[in-house]
Protein backbone atom coordinates (compact mmCIF):
# COMPACT_ATOMS: atom_id res chain seq x y z
CA UNK A 1 0.00 0.00 0.00
CA UNK A 2 1.17 3.61 -0.87
CA UNK A 3 1.63 5.46 2.55
CA UNK A 4 2.71 9.10 2.53
CA UNK A 5 5.58 10.28 5.14
CA UNK A 6 4.93 10.69 8.45
CA UNK A 7 1.59 11.89 9.76
CA UNK A 8 3.21 14.53 11.81
CA UNK A 9 5.14 16.14 8.68
CA UNK A 10 3.11 19.34 7.14
CA UNK A 11 1.71 18.78 3.54
CA UNK A 12 3.43 21.31 1.84
CA UNK A 13 6.90 19.65 3.06
CA UNK A 14 9.54 18.92 1.01
CA UNK A 15 9.24 14.97 1.87
CA UNK A 16 5.18 15.41 1.10
CA UNK A 17 5.96 16.51 -2.12
CA UNK A 18 8.60 14.05 -3.12
CA UNK A 19 6.44 11.35 -2.00
CA UNK A 20 3.51 12.85 -4.12
CA UNK A 21 5.88 13.72 -7.10
CA UNK A 22 7.76 9.38 -7.14
CA UNK A 23 4.07 8.20 -6.95
CA UNK A 24 2.32 10.36 -9.41
CA UNK A 25 0.12 12.20 -7.59
CA UNK A 26 -0.50 16.18 -8.04
CA UNK A 27 -0.36 18.24 -4.92
CA UNK A 28 -3.67 20.95 -5.18
CA UNK A 29 -2.17 23.37 -3.11
CA UNK A 30 -1.59 27.06 -3.90
CA UNK A 31 1.01 29.16 -2.94
CA UNK A 32 1.34 30.24 0.78
CA UNK A 33 -1.20 32.93 1.85
CA UNK A 34 -3.63 32.61 -0.68
CA UNK A 35 -6.67 31.05 0.77
CA UNK A 36 -9.09 30.78 -2.17
CA UNK A 37 -8.01 27.80 -3.86
CA UNK A 38 -9.76 25.62 -0.65
CA UNK A 39 -12.11 27.90 0.83
CA UNK A 40 -15.31 26.23 -0.74
CA UNK A 41 -13.79 22.89 0.76
CA UNK A 42 -12.82 24.44 4.23
CA UNK A 43 -16.44 26.00 4.28
CA UNK A 44 -18.05 22.54 3.70
CA UNK A 45 -16.03 20.52 6.18
CA UNK A 46 -16.61 23.02 9.09
CA UNK A 47 -20.21 22.75 8.19
CA UNK A 48 -19.96 18.75 8.13
CA UNK A 49 -18.16 19.02 11.77
CA UNK A 50 -20.55 21.30 13.48
CA UNK A 51 -23.98 20.02 11.39
CA UNK A 52 -23.02 16.49 11.47
CA UNK A 53 -20.12 15.32 13.43
CA UNK A 54 -20.08 17.54 16.58
CA UNK A 55 -23.77 16.32 17.54
CA UNK A 56 -23.22 12.40 17.38
CA UNK A 57 -21.15 10.26 18.80
CA UNK A 58 -20.42 7.17 16.37
CA UNK A 59 -20.51 3.22 17.34
CA UNK A 60 -19.00 1.71 14.16
CA UNK A 61 -17.08 3.70 11.07
CA UNK A 62 -19.99 2.27 9.26
CA UNK A 63 -22.37 4.57 11.08
CA UNK A 64 -19.99 7.66 10.61
CA UNK A 65 -20.11 6.87 6.76
CA UNK A 66 -23.56 6.43 6.82
CA UNK A 67 -24.01 9.38 8.69
CA UNK A 68 -21.65 11.68 6.70
CA UNK A 69 -23.73 9.97 3.29
CA UNK A 70 -26.67 11.02 4.85
CA UNK A 71 -25.83 14.73 5.88
CA UNK A 72 -24.47 15.34 2.16
CA UNK A 73 -27.14 13.83 -0.29
CA UNK A 74 -29.74 14.00 1.98
CA UNK A 75 -29.52 17.59 4.56
CA UNK A 76 -27.05 19.42 2.41
CA UNK A 77 -27.61 19.22 -1.07
CA UNK A 78 -31.53 19.07 -0.78
CA UNK A 79 -32.67 21.26 2.24
CA UNK A 80 -29.49 22.70 3.89
CA UNK A 81 -30.39 26.37 1.74
CA UNK A 82 -27.11 28.20 1.13
CA UNK A 83 -26.00 32.26 1.12
CA UNK A 84 -23.65 31.88 -1.81
CA UNK A 85 -26.32 30.82 -3.65
CA UNK A 86 -28.63 33.18 -3.39
CA UNK A 87 -30.16 31.10 -0.26
CA UNK A 88 -30.88 27.83 -2.47
CA UNK A 89 -29.92 24.23 -1.74
CA UNK A 90 -27.23 23.01 -4.26
CA UNK A 91 -30.10 21.06 -5.80
CA UNK A 92 -32.12 23.88 -6.52
CA UNK A 93 -29.14 26.21 -7.57
CA UNK A 94 -28.28 23.56 -10.42
CA UNK A 95 -31.82 23.07 -11.35
CA UNK A 96 -31.94 26.88 -12.44
CA UNK A 97 -28.63 26.69 -13.91
CA UNK A 98 -29.89 24.23 -16.27
CA UNK A 99 -33.49 25.88 -17.16
CA UNK A 100 -31.14 29.13 -17.66
CA UNK A 101 -28.85 27.04 -19.95
CA UNK A 102 -31.75 25.06 -21.86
Amino acid sequence: MLRPPIESEQYTSDAFTTWCTAHGITTSLGRTGVCWDNAAAESFFASLKNECYHQTTFTTRAAARLAVADYIEVFYNRQRIHSTLECKTPVEALAAYYDTAA
